[in-house]
């Protein structure tokens, strides 16, 4: 089989398509025959050497895939053998054939192409974990999801419209329209705006109920601060640094010294809440991500959910679609192909 391995450190030439041996699955486990790999920033900052989590380079990465199991442990009912599914992967996903254990697997629904599927796993659990299980988020709140054009903020705006709260979103110009078409309330421009003035003077300086923040740093100062009381801050990445070589090791130590420490009594002085999500480490907690999992699959059966593909790369132009994500370009999910 092929698979896209990280050969080292570095910018995205250091990406190749390797060969290797096929993958046979454990008593407990299937195999995936791969359609469909999403791709994440996580997967960005493993390439680039910042993603602690991520394996001894070389490696392969990749959180979550689609496509047909054939073949199957010998504790495995018969009848999943051919099932289309999508499924969350502990690494390596980025491969013509991942192996993985029967709970991290969910069948795909006929209306769901594979590369939407693939789309679903790590973006929308992340998303109803911000919004629903840690946020709270109710009807007669507020919410500003940072990055509103990316992946984890498309989804989060489409629970966010289901709740029936009011929505703020930081996006480029150019994804706007798109935006307010997928029924964002308020859209700012981060890059030509000072986003937290322009908040305040949106909600007549009260704030917003809920914020969501991927780039982590000193960001995290003024997302704290665009909080009304009773307001949570919920925090899932750190995408500020992102940047290959030691401009981004030096980034990430500039990130470090400029992240505002939250004391316990402040929080409770002011009536705020902040607390952090990552969904690489809640794979001990399958039951409960099932659970969370239905609830997305029964709003897409409702209309509600619609996961947006960008992009689609084959395997051989990884480095592009790394670029592509790099450079802000998408609005939705990237995907990768074999």
């Amino acid at each position: 089989m092929k698979k896209i391995v990280i050969t080292k450190a570095g910018e995205p030439k250091v990406l190749q398509v390797q060969e290797c041996a096929d993958l046979s699955p454990s008593e407990n486990e299937v195999r995936i025959a791969v359609k469909a790999a999403g791709l994440n920033f996580a997967d960005i900052m493993a390439r680039q050497g910042l993603y602690p989590d991520a394996p001894k380079l070389p490696c392969t990465v990749g959180y979550e895939v689609a496509g047909v199991i054939d073949e199957i442990g010998s504790n495995i009912d018969q009848t999943w053998l051919g099932k289309e599914v999508f499924a969350l992967t502990r690494f390596g996903g980025q491969a013509e054939q991942v192996v993985v254990p029967l709970h991290q697997i969910f069948e795909k629904p006929k209306s769901l192409s594979f590369e939407a599927a693939a789309a679903i796993p790590v973006n929308y659990l992340t998303a109803y974990q911000l919004l629903v299980a840690m946020g709270s988020l109710h009807s007669y709140e507020s919410i500003l999801i940072h990055n509103a054009g990316g992946g984890v903020g498309l989804a989060a705006l489409e629970i966010a419209n289901k709740i029936g709260a009011t929505t703020f979103g930081t996006a480029s110009v150019g994804k706007h329209e798109f935006l307010k078409e997928k029924g964002l309330n308020h859209a700012i421009d981060y890059r030509t705006q000072d986003w937290k003035k322009e908040l305040l003077a949106l909600t007549e300086d009260r704030g917003v109920d809920l914020i969501t923040d991927p780039l982590g740093g000193k960001n995290l100062r003024d997302s704290y601060r665009a909080l009304s009381n009773t307001g949570r801050l919920g925090i899932f990445g750190i995408s500020s640094v992102a940047e290959s070589g030691i401009k981004g090791k030096l980034k990430l130590l500039k990130m470090v010294a400029q992240t505002p420490f939250y004391h316990p009594f402040g929080l409770m002085d002011q009536n705020k809440g902040v607390f952090g999500v990552n969904m690489g480490h809640l794979w001990h907690e399958h039951k409960k991500i099932n659970i969370w999992m239905q609830e997305l699959l029964k709003g897409h059966a409702e209309g509600w959910i619609n996961p947006h593909v960008d992009t689609t790369f084959s395997f051989t132009e990884a480095a592009d679609a790394h670029r592509y994500i790099e450079q802000r370009r998408n609005i939705g999910k990237v995907i990768l192909t074999p």
